[in-house]
């Protein structure tokens, strides 16, 4: 089994800064690409920004020079560093990583469950 565990979401001004942290943890062989997401009230889940095991980074338009993606590859985890914050920024934002389990050939996606992150104008 495998577990994402998302966290460092909150309430902040606008302006300010948020780093989320993406843990996956379980019998994990091997983790491609790896992302965040988000989700305002009303609209579809959008990409953030990906980053693959190798290093390649892609973000959202909107995010573009705000928002940096990272990861540790020895600790399974992701973070999204988030500056300069917006009130459209405001959305429940999910973690993803395509895993492939100890013992099987496929790559699978995996969310998180989630973290609200609220920027107040």
């Amino acid at each position: 089994q495998v577990q994402l565990v998302e966290s460092g979401g909150g309430l902040v001004q606008a302006g300010e800064s948020l780093r989320l942290s993406c843990v996956a943890s379980g019998t994990i062989f091997s983790i491609n690409a790896m992302g965040w997401y988000r989700q305002a009230p009303g609209k579809q889940r959008e990409m953030v920004a990906t980053i693959t095991s190798g290093g390649s980074i892609n973000y959202a338009d909107s995010v573009k020079g705000r928002f940096t993606i990272s990861r540790d590859n020895a600790k399974n985890t992701v973070y999204l560093q988030m500056n300069s914050l917006k009130p459209e920024d405001t959305a429940v934002y999910y973690c993803n990583a395509n895993i492939q389990r100890t013992g099987y050939w496929s790559y699978n996606s995996y969310w998180g469950q989630g973290t609200q992150v609220t920027v107040s104008s």
